[in-house]
């Protein structure tokens, strides 16, 4: 949403005393939202993955229905797609509440010029789904790596005998158990939905508080709302104490820390790049003061984007 868009939102669900809980006055605002952006230039969004994954899920989440949608068969052709400037948007997988983050999208997000406009989280309800519905047909289990990691012990205890396989998402498993009787998908209930599966066991993740968050990335970095975040990576040379250095600018200014996260610079053996979100924007003074002493440290200091919390 736009910064106009989310204070109306917020007025909306704070004058609420109706029936409606919020999460169904969010899905109804944000389709008149995406309706009303339509109407004055259809904006396309591009996101990881066919129809029916998690991702194409996160982003009609964010975005309404009405925008054009653009599907990319990897994490890497979402961020050249926005790059390039063909779509107005890009929605990638960033971290998952129980396998981690997703280190390609750090990567792609140190190396490229696009910022991080927003975030998304969305609950994640895995179902083993097959084109009968039936477990004694089924004799392999495909999915993403992620899920399967997500379901790892149900699989194990369920169908122990029985191989599992990685394919490339959710949405090409689901495919190919279209295709193939004896392969059970580990995906959404949309991708029963629009691949025509059936439902042989659902909430199969071994952790219910199941959540992946997703990034919103473009080529125009959002206003300040008041309720930001913001996420940076950094280098700095090994020396004794400089995590602890680095650190001290947030700390000094009372700035809250939500992430940190370290990845090999790929430069050089034994260093690392360093991830952070916090809570504040780019803009405020006290993000200002902590960045400035921050980047008299550092090798390297690129801010990533500051952006609206998930609503």
């Amino acid at each position: 949403m736009a910064d106009r868009e989310r204070v109306v939102y917020r007025r909306v669900l704070d004058a609420n005393g109706g029936p409606l809980p919020g999460a169904s006055i969010r899905a109804v605002y944000r389709e008149i939202v995406s309706a009303c952006r339509g109407i004055q230039a259809q904006t396309k969004v591009a996101f990881f993955g066919p129809e029916a994954t998690f991702t194409h899920m996160a982003a009609q989440r964010h975005f309404g229905t009405t925008v054009r949608y653009f599907p990319e068969r990897t994490i890497l052709d979402v961020f050249r797609e926005v790059g390039a400037g063909n779509v107005d948007y890009g929605v990638v997988p960033i971290e998952n509440s129980t396998e981690g983050v997703v280190t390609h999208t750090l990567d792609l997000l140190e190396e490229s010029n696009v910022q991080i406009c927003g975030e998304v989280s969305v609950d994640i309800e895995l179902c083993l789904l097959s084109r009968s519905g039936r477990a004694k047909d089924i004799g392999r289990i495909l999915s993403h790596s992620h899920a399967l990691g997500q379901c790892r012990r149900w699989l194990a205890a369920h169908y122990p005998g029985t191989a599992v396989e990685e394919v490339s998402s959710t949405a090409q498993a689901a495919r190919e158990a279209r295709a193939d009787r004896e392969v059970a998908a580990v995906s959404s209930r949309l991708a029963a939905d629009v691949y025509g599966l059936k439902v042989v066991q659902a909430n199969i993740a071994d952790n219910q508080d199941n959540i992946t968050r997703f990034f919103v990335i473009g080529n125009d970095p959002p206003s300040p709302t008041g309720e930001d975040k913001t996420s940076i990576a950094f280098a700095a040379k090994d020396r004794v104490g400089v995590l602890h250095e680095l650190l001290a600018p947030f700390a000094n200014h009372g700035i809250n820390l939500t992430k940190i996260e370290s990845r090999p610079s790929r430069q050089k053996a034994w260093e690392y790049v360093f991830f952070i979100d916090f809570v504040g924007h780019q803009q405020e003074p006290q993000v200002k003061l902590a960045l400035d002493q921050l980047s008299d440290s550092c090798v390297f200091l690129r801010v990533l984007g500051s952006y609206p919390g998930s609503l």
